[in-house]
């Protein structure tokens, strides 16, 4: 037996957070908790994405804020499961007493955001125990507690929240707990809704009914989610992770819904993903539309004009989720980061990088967009055209690049690349649909970076591409090369490039990003593996005919996703643990790309990329 109140870790005498892997996302399709396997809830931020959290345990310890719910005593065993086509997370406990199932989600809102929790009664009687403690501005602020008809509220500057428990509650040392036993078929419900100070209280919700709409959402909507072979359910479970990063008012797409996980254990490359990259976002929408989900495609399109609208110089490679600008970047001293990983930041300075990569990512989700069978937009051509006129000298630039590093500012060549894949969609999108442009020049501007970059980028000594113009290290990023069509997978080029990756940058069987400890980021060295590299490498082997080294890569990255089927952003091979952010959107599209790709009669972006690229003859 063991006990769902662990040991505290390094003489630490509070709870302090569990691994990344332990937790599970629920969320309301505008923000998102991470609950963890015993039963608490470390991190929520309300009442979007980017609001403080009042949940903080998750970058400090239990007195920043957390909601636990558990068996009183020590647990025998606990299985946990997303019920099928949901966002519901269902964990069953077993005790020496007997057995519980507790249901956990955030039902897609009405109003005001509701976390809805309710205890399950399923054999013997078990005692349980819940533990509240409300932090709101990341943890930092103690809210002024008050007990009404009905509930709890806590209340401090412009956040309020009510506590409406099935079960009598107490206040105790500045949190509030109660202890209560179910029998079978018994049912206890506690409902968490956030709403502002200065707004009447709302009424609470049925909790067990409003995660049976919830459940009713889901299934909805995923039942149209493509089958992907042997891959099938951990495609659905990404999509559905996808789906649950957008925020639906405005139709953005968050790269992660949490800060600061850091991307080395103790690290200090901790950065803040509940933005809206273009990069991210477009690459999820790529991955939705290869699923079916087409109205997705239309809303982010909405959200991309909003955002993009002005100058096209001005045009940043993130946003808010509601298309803000100002991501300004700040430290949060209070709170000492995961596992002590420091600083913990809020706000992300990449916001005002330059990164070419991302006009012809805009560029290939909206030909894909419309080849999936959206409706041509004349106001969002008109946009591609102004980024189009802005990028025919821009592409001549120096950038940060795809990793957004803080050192100087370099020719890449997966950035050049991407300037090429704009030009070329926009080439293809007049052919394709009628949409008019200056053709001739598109034409010509392709053509010219495709022979830079292959003289530029090429190292005719090693036989490989290189990650910037003139520079030895190496990059993953190089494996898009093939992907979008640049060069065809059966170039030896591509194999040369593949073959050098695979001496400098396979490491414990997983792709980094490129070597931080001779390439110029302006920071310490150090990462786990990121994993999206390794996705990509399973697709790359898929176009070159390599399918038993692709089916083993990709069976080899199933097996670290969760017992849910999450995954961070990277993996460290020698702590055996995920590391970064969590979920990340970027894996998990990479997933699914990766997925389709082995599925033989499945006609998506990639394979269509790779014949067009084959009927170039490049």
């Amino acid at each position: 037996m063991f006990s769902v109140f662990p040991r505290p870790r390094d003489g630490n005498p509070w709870r302090v957070p569990s691994p990344i892997e332990d937790y599970a996302l629920v969320g309301d399709l505008q923000s998102a908790a991470l609950v963890a396997k015993d039963g608490s809830i470390d991190w929520l931020c309300l009442p979007r994405f980017d609001s403080p959290a009042l949940f903080a345990a998750l970058l400090g310890d239990e007195r920043n804020g957390r909601w636990r719910i558990a068996p009183a005593g020590a647990v025998r065993a606990l299985r946990r499961r997303y019920l099928p086509g949901t966002l519901l997370l269902e964990t069953e406990i077993e005790t020496a007493d007997g057995a519980v199932r507790v249901l956990d989600g955030m039902p897609p809102r009405g109003r005001e955001p509701d976390l809805v929790r309710v205890v399950r009664g399923v054999r013997g009687q078990v005692d349980m125990r819940m533990h509240l403690t409300l932090r709101f501005d990341y943890g930092r602020t103690v809210p002024w507690v008050r007990r009404t008809d009905d509930g709890i509220v806590a209340v401090a500057g412009p956040d309020a929240v009510l506590l409406h428990a099935g079960v009598p509650t107490r206040g105790e040392d500045m949190a509030t707990l109660c202890d209560f036993t179910v029998g079978p078929g018994d049912e206890v419900a506690f409902v968490l809704t956030w709403f502002p100070s200065h707004e009447p209280r709302p009424r609470p919700v049925n909790g067990p009914a409003a995660l049976a709409d919830a459940e009713s959402w889901w299934r909805e909507w995923s039942r149209d989610c493509s089958q992907a072979g042997e891959f099938s359910a951990a495609v659905e479970r990404s999509l559905i992770t996808l789906k649950a990063l957008t925020y639906a008012p405005t139709g953005g797409i968050v790269a992660a819904p949490t800060t600061s996980l850091p991307e080395q254990l103790g690290g200090v490359r901790n950065w803040d993903y509940r933005y809206c990259w273009l990069r991210d976002a477009t690459l999820t929408l790529l991955a939705l539309i290869e699923a079916g989900h087409v109205g997705e495609a239309r809303a982010w399109r909405s959200w991309l004009l909003r955002a993009v609208a002005g100058s096209p110089e001005q045009m940043q490679i993130m946003y808010g989720i509601a298309g803000e600008r100002r991501l300004d970047e700040r430290v949060l001293e209070w709170l000492p980061g995961y596992e002590g990983a420091a600083p913990v930041r809020i706000g992300n300075a990449a916001a005002e990088q330059f990164q070419l990569d991302v006009y012809g990512e805009i560029m290939d989700a909206l030909f894909e967009a419309r080849c999936a069978g959206l409706e041509v937009d004349d106001d969002a051509w008109r946009v591609q055209r102004a980024l189009l006129a802005f990028l025919e000298t821009a592409w001549r630039e120096p950038d940060e690049g795809i990793w957004e590093v803080r050192g100087p500012r370099r020719h890449f060549t997966h950035s050049k690349v991407m300037a090429w894949v704009a030009f070329d969609r926009a080439v293809r999108s007049a052919e394709r649909f009628g949409l008019t442009g200056p053709v001739d020049r598109w034409r010509a501007l392709r053509d010219e970076i495709h022979r830079e970059v292959c003289e530029r980028a090429w190292d005719k000594e090693r036989g490989t591409f290189t990650q910037s113009y003139g520079a030895r290290p190496l990059d993953a990023a190089l494996l898009m090369l093939p992907l979008v069509g640049f060069l065809p997978p059966d170039d030896e080029r591509v194999a040369g490039t593949v073959a050098a990756i695979e001496r400098e940058l396979l490491r414990d069987g997983f792709v980094l990003r490129y070597p931080t400890d001779e390439a110029d980021d302006g920071l310490p060295p150090g990462e786990g593996a990121f994993l999206p590299c390794s996705f990509w490498l399973v697709e790359v082997y898929a176009a070159m005919g390599r399918r038993d080294d692709a089916l083993a890569l990709m069976r080899r990255l199933m097996e670290l996703a969760n017992d849910v089927g999450l995954i961070a952003e990277e993996y460290d091979p020698g702590a055996r643990r995920q590391v970064g952010n969590f979920p990340q959107a970027f894996t998990h599209l990479a997933l699914v790309s990766a997925a389709m790709s082995l599925a033989p009669e499945r006609e998506g972006p990639t394979r269509r990329r790779r014949r067009d690229a084959d009927e170039a003859g490049r």
